[in-house]
Parts: structure tokens; C-alpha cells; sequence
């Protein structure tokens, strides 16, 4: 059945923008295993087993549903564990299907009964910017919490994803009094208005790879368009999400409005998908997930559905691209986030004239990436979230090795525990290989040679995703060319990851449906309702 097969109902998504991490080294070195680069050596931050003690206690460990945080209906627990070590944080409720079943109950008495839908745009907005507000008052213990929870830099967590966070709550408060309807000419004696209302109680299901900018780009929107909301956090990183929705309702959040239940996909993430009282669901993750997300949507209430899936995305460096500049840009793009970006650059182009020097240069930068403790400063490089995505990213570079590519650097683990894997560059990859079609999510970077303009726009778009592109050259004309032609929701020239609140995110083909931020967000938490009513001797028409 689908709910057997809906895995983890929320692997993978999303990337954010952050400035360059600070390249310096440490004096500890790893080295290579690869077959072409043996000796090799990569820049780590001090000794894996010399740790950072995280300075930030586990507070929130329960479900929170109708404004109080409760133990699971079943009394079960699950661990949620750090990256850094595979040692368990903390024990989780695990939330159920009868678990959903008292959220979305809650989030509908929240909606039909509740003041939060009646409540004026204005003070809903207020509610919004006090959450922000505390939110920011709490950062550090969050930043940690968040680095902590899933292994990403605390740099990374602290300096780019919490401002960023705080950004959107700050950009949707400001939409929550300006949605309206419209008034529609007739052909005749009628006075047609619409109305857009709030579609009711929200179901959304985010990931593990962003859990605090997913909270954010689901929540917002939801919010201030004053629907009500079950989320289920991903089970590999439930922590932030119940830290910051026990700081929104001392902002003023009325219960019942924002539940957040933790656990598995094949039991709370299949139950909301197909619960027939959700009136919309919203998911990020794997394209695999999201197919089994809305066919539990359509075979309920024929719920309507947003999906932010996978993606393969192609970085097109031309060939009269600064190849360093390049080189810096193309390893931002690939290696971000522990690789762990939907929209990652996972299929480097490069101009047959530029190939060879951009090749050294880019494993060069590969060997010099800061990997280590996420929590010590200057690393560019924590862990991968567990044990699953760390053996699935090396049996990718087990793939790559086999089918010819050549290994550049990398191809294996750093250090003994943990989920540590080297930066790793394939060059001679051909477009039939798995390296170059499948989603990896991991630090391995392959590098690909073309000819021209044409061939590459054929090559890029030759993949059943569409959600991200980058190109980088120095003539307008080319970057009109390539953005036009190239199928995907987002085209970055001469940059990468830049996500403000305002600039819509989505895929084309297979990497989704719908966008997140933005006004174009707003439309997915929206009913249009037409109103028609007669006119006797109008003055006008």
C-alpha cells in the first residue's frame, strides 16, 4: 500500500542563499582514498573526536497540539540523533495516525470556531511580527539547536538561515492585511466581486535538510492568509520546529491554529495526506515521496496539493567565464549545505576550452574545503544527516567509479564515526551515468564537457527534473539565450542560491508543483469566490 512505500514522506528539498564560510585551515588532514588522487589531502577542522559540547539545552520533545504540548496517543518515543556521532539528542513523541487524527481535529474547531480566520488582517500581522521578534530574541539557542539537529555549519545556521527566517515572517506579516479580491466588470446588470478566503485547515510535511527556512516558507503563507495548520516535521530533525512553534504561541497564536506533530511518513505523514478534513496539503521531499503524497491527496477529498521535489540541476560555465570566479561559484553550488540542496548544482558544465583548467582548479578547492565540526569556526563542511544518506552518497561515488568517470579527489568517508564523507569530483562523466541523472545530495561535484550553446541547452535539459539552473559567462547575449531555453522554475546568472522572500521557488516537470515565496505563495492558501449580485437602474455599468 502507499503508506508502506511513502518512506521517510519528507527526504529532501531545499537550499538557501549564505555568503562564502571563511576557507581557513586546520592543521589536522585527512587523506584521499581515491583511485586518482591518492595522497591528496583535505583541510579538516581539528579532530572529528575533539567535539564541540552544543550550547543549547533540548527543551520541547513532545507534539504540540491545541496549544499544549502532549505525549503521543501511543506513548511512544523515537531518538533523534546528531550527526557529528550517531549519538541520540533526545527521544521524540512519535506521532501516529491517531495522533494526526486530534491535531487536524484541533486545527478545524481552531478554524470554524475559532478567532484566528475572524480575527482582523492587521492583528494577525501583529501576531506574525511579535513571533519574529522572539524568534530573534532566541536565535542563538535556535542556530544551535538547528546545527546540532541536523550537522550543518553553525555559521551557516546563524549568520544566514536565522536572518533568513526572521526575513520571512517579517515579508508574510506584511501580506496578511493586503489580500483581497477584486471587483469584475459584467456584461450585463451585475455587480460581480471575488473574494479570496483562507482554504481551511493546511496540512504540510517539510524536510530535514532546512528544517527551520521549510517551517518558514510552509508556515508564513499559511498564516497570514489565516488558514489553520497540522505540520509534520521530518523525523531526522523534529527539534527546531517545536522550539519556535512554542515561541508562536507566546506570541499570541491561538490554539488549535499551529499543530506540529513528529514522526514516521508511513504512519503521520500518510495520515495527513490523506485526511479527509485537510483541505490542502503541502509537501517538500523527494519526487518518489511526492508522487505517493498526491495519490493519497486525490484518492481522500481530492485535496489540492503543492510539491517542492528533486532536482538535477545544471551549471553552464561558458567559455569566456573567469574560470575562477567560476571554479568558487560551481563548488558553492554542488558543495552548499553538505550537498544536501534540491536545487543543487549537481551537473557541472564546462566549455571544452575552458574544461582542463577549471578542472584542476575546482579539485584544487575541492582538497582545500573546511570539513569538521559544523559548531568550530571556518568549517565550510559538517556531516550528512544519518546513517541512510551517508551509505547512499557513497554507494553514488562507488557508481561513478564503476561506470569510468574519473575520480579527481575524494570517495569515501573522514574520519571513523559520524557521517563525515569527503568532497568528492568526478570529471569525464557522461550523460547516461547515474552520477549525472539521479539526485545524489552529497558533496560529489561532476564535471562534464561540452562544445557549444546548443549542445548544452539539448544536454541540460535532457532530465525528468526542472527545478534549477545556473549559467555563468560574461555576455547578456548568451545569458538571454540559456535562460530562456533552459526548463526550470529558477535560472541564476552569474550567482547561485540567492533566495529572497519575495522571488517564487518551484520546479518544472518533475520537480514539483506550484511555488513557495512570494506572492505566488499566497495563491496556494487561497479560495476565489465569485459574488454576483443583480443591479436595478444602475447608473452605470
Amino acid at each position: 500500500m502507499a503508506a508502506r512505500r511513502i518512506s521517510s514522506l519528507l527526504t529532501r528539498s531545499l537550499s538557501v542563499s549564505s555568503s562564502s564560510v571563511s576557507t581557513s585551515l586546520f592543521s589536522s588532514l585527512g587523506k584521499n582514498s581515491g583511485r586518482n588522487g591518492i595522497g591528496k589531502r583535505f583541510s579538516t577542522a581539528a579532530a572529528l573526536e575533539d567535539l564541540i559540547v552544543p550550547p543549547v539545552q533540548i527543551a520541547y520533545t513532545q507534539n504540540l497540539i491545541d496549544g499544549k504540548f502532549v505525549d503521543a496517543a501511543s506513548g511512544k518515543t523515537f531518538p533523534t540523533y546528531d550527526p557529528r556521532t550517531g549519538d541520540v539528542i533526545a527521544n521524540v513523541a512519535e506521532g501516529d495516525a491517531e495522533d494526526i487524527d486530534r491535531a487536524v481535529a484541533a486545527a478545524r474547531k481552531a478554524f470554524d470556531e475559532g478567532p484566528w480566520p475572524k480575527m482582523t488582517p492587521y492583528e494577525r500581522s501583529r501576531i506574525m511580527l511579535r513571533f519574529a521578534d522572539l524568534v530573534e530574541k532566541h536565535s542563538e539557542e535556535l542556530a544551535a539547536l538547528e546545527t546540532w539537529n541536523n550537522g550543518k555549519p553553525h555559521e551557516q545556521s546563524a549568520k544566514s538561515e536565522l536572518p533568513m527566517f526572521i526575513r520571512l515572517f517579517h515579508y508574510y506579516a506584511g501580506w496578511a492585511d493586503k489580500i483581497h479580491g477584486l471587483t469584475v466588470p459584467a456584461d450585463g446588470p451585475h455587480h460581480v466581486q471575488t473574494l479570496h478566503e483562507p482554504i481551511g485547515v493546511a496540512g504540510q510535511i517539510i524536510p530535514w535538510n532546512f528544517p527551520l527556512i521549510m517551517f518558514a516558507w510552509k508556515v508564513g503563507p499559511a498564516l497570514a492568509c489565516g488558514n489553520t495548520i497540522v505540520l509534520k516535521t521530518a523525523e531526522q530533525t523534529p527539534l527546531t520546529a517545536l522550539y519556535v512553534a512554542k515561541l508562536f504561541h507566546e506570541a499570541g497564536l491561538p490554539p488549535g491554529v499551529l499543530n506540529v506533530v513528529s514522526g514516521y511518513g508511513p504512519t503521520a505523514g500518510a495520515a495527513l495526506a490523506s485526511h479527509m478534513d485537510v483541505d490542502k496539503v503541502a509537501f517538500t521531499g523527494s519526487t518518489d515521496t511526492g508522487k505517493i503524497v498526491l495519490e493519497l491527496a486525490a484518492k481522500s477529498n481530492l485535496k489540492p496539493v503543492t510539491l517542492e521535489l528533486g532536482g538535477k540541476s545544471p551549471f553552464i560555465i561558458c567559455e569566456d567565464a573567469d574560470v575562477d570566479k567560476a571554479v568558487e561559484l560551481a563548488h558553492f553550488a554542488l558543495f552548499f549545505n553538505q550537498g544536501q540542496c534540491c536545487c543543487a548544482g549537481s551537473r557541472t558544465f564546462v566549455h571544452e576550452r575552458v574544461y582542463d583548467e577549471f578542472l584542476e582548479k575546482a579539485k584544487a578547492r575541492a582538497l582545500r574545503r573546511v570539513v569538521g565540526d559544523p559548531f568550530r569556526k571556518g568549517v565550510e563542511q559538517g556531516p550528512q544527516i544519518d546513517t541512510e544518506q551517508f551509505e547512499k552518497v557513497l554507494r553514488y561515488i562507488r557508481a561513478g567509479i564503476e561506470s569510468n568517470a574519473t575520480l579527481e579527489c575524494g570517495g569515501d568517508r573522514l574520519g571513523t564515526k559520524g557521517y563525515f564523507v569527503q568532497p568528492t569530483v568526478f570529471s569525464n562523466v557522461m550523460d547516461d551515468m547515474l552520477i549525472a541523472k539521479d539526485e545524489i545530495f552529497g558533496p560529489v561535484q561532476s564535471i562534464l564537457k561540452f562544445k557549444d550553446i546548443d549542445e548544452v541547452i539539448r544536454r541540460a535539459n535532457n532530465t525528468r527534473y526542472g527545478l534549477a539552473a545556473g549559467v555563468f559567462t560574461k555576455s547578456v547575449e548568451t545569458a538571454n539565450t540559456l535562460t530562456r531555453a533552459l526548463r526550470a522554475g529558477t535560472v541564476w546568472v552569474n550567482c547561485f542560491d540567492v533566495f529572497d522572500a519575495a522571488i517564487p521557488f518551484g520546479g518544472y516537470k518533475m520537480s514539483g508543483i506550484g511555488r513557495e515565496k512570494g506572492i505566488y505563495s499566497l495563491h496556494n492558501y487561497l479560495q476565489v469566490k465569485a459574488v454576483v449580485t443583480p443591479l436595478k437602474n444602475p447608473a452605470w455599468l
